[in-house]
């Protein structure tokens, strides 16, 4: 700050997720139009940056990461390095007393144009890493500052699609928008909650948790099917939970739904009710066997074998694909997965 001393991070409201900036990695790999002395010219304008940043010299750290991002325009780590930079002085100057001004005045930017800059570093970081909790945090605190609270709370709800588990987005809906905290941490009681739960069953195919596949409803009773062992004709014992995180009805009636497997329970006991199956189930809990232990090891040879077994599958996919190989069929591994494979001696692993 141009005369007086730089901002203590305790001053005013802490930012959620602004404690520290991203290293930049010395590397030269994919820079091939830039040359060796550029590169290290780059890498040292970004060690700058990041030591005034964690020195409290915000101006600093920005000089520095806008010098770097002109050698090396749209990188995401100099962009949100230089973002984190813009909130920071904007958070301090927000909450430095007007008492202060009176005694030692400040020149340069007010509070909300550093949030405007933070912003439009945040939404290009949001582009190049759309897939990263960070880029989220850094939107929703810029919007936070600029007062934009309920495009800043929509920021939040995506950035925990991408990452439900992120304390740093928990801890910032928690601190600006309690209500809904309260109402996402009564639905996350409810999904860790291990004991008898009500679900409605549908047929599908083999599926376990932490699986995301497409599927696409053309009849309309597909819904009411309910999960059959086709040897027994009874319902199976145990389902796996699965969640519909985007559904897009097309114009034919049918719709295409993007899922997400969760948890696996067990059916204690199933009824018709309002013309759908519904069940009564009991969570599994899954407990990692110890190390050293015959369970452990059998576990791993399992695992092993079916991915082994997947590996052959996707090469002789490729190869079938080329031409080298015959036509598909269908089989079913041990491991209760369908797989398609190839008419050929050598398809499964020795």
């Amino acid at each position: 700050m141009s005369g007086e001393a730089s901002p203590s991070p305790s001053g005013g409201v802490n930012l959620e997720g602004l404690e520290d900036v991203e290293d930049f990695v010395w590397a030269n790999e994919g820079e091939e139009s830039m040359s060796w002395e550029r590169f290290s010219h780059l890498y040292d304008l970004m060690l700058m940056g990041n030591t005034a940043f964690r020195n409290n010299r915000f101006e600093e750290a920005i000089n520095c990461y806008s010098r770097a991002h002109n050698i090396k325009p749209g990188d995401p780590i100099i962009l949100s390095n230089r973002c984190a930079a813009y909130l920071r002085i904007s958070q301090f100057l927000k909450h430095r007393p007007s008492s202060a001004s009176e005694y030692r005045p400040l020149s340069g930017l007010d509070p909300t144009t550093h949030a405007g800059l933070a912003l439009k570093d945040a939404e290009k970081v949001m582009n190049l890493r759309s897939n990263s909790a960070s880029s989220y945090i850094l939107t929703a605190n810029a919007l936070i500052l600029l007062e934009k609270y309920e495009p800043a709370h929509q920021v939040i709800l995506s950035g925990l699609q991408v990452d439900p588990v992120s304390v740093t987005l928990n801890n910032i809906i928690q601190r600006n928008f309690p209500e809904e905290y309260v109402e996402r941490k009564l639905e996350h009681d409810s999904l860790t909650h291990m004991g008898v739960d009500l679900l409605p069953l549908f047929v599908m195919d083999v599926v376990l948790p932490c699986e995301k596949f497409h599927l696409n409803i053309f009849e309309a009773r597909y819904r009411l099917l309910a999960i059959v062992d086709s040897t027994t004709g009874s319902v199976a014992e145990y389902a796996c939970e699965v969640e519909i995180t985007d559904c897009e009805p097309l114009p034919d009636g049918r719709f295409f739904l993007e899922l997400e497997s969760r948890r696996r329970c067990r059916i204690l006991q199933n009824w018709d009710q309002d013309g759908y199956r519904v069940a009564e189930v009991e969570w599994i809990q899954d407990i990692c066997p110890s190390e050293g232990t015959r369970e452990r090891a059998d576990l791993l040879e399992v695992t092993t074998k079916a991915a082994a077994y997947a590996r052959s599958w996707m090469r002789r996919a490729q190869e079938v694909a080329q031409g080298v190989l015959g036509p598909l069929r269908v089989t079913t591994c041990a491991f209760g997965i369908g797989f398609m494979w190839y008419d050929c001696e050598d398809v499964l692993p020795a």
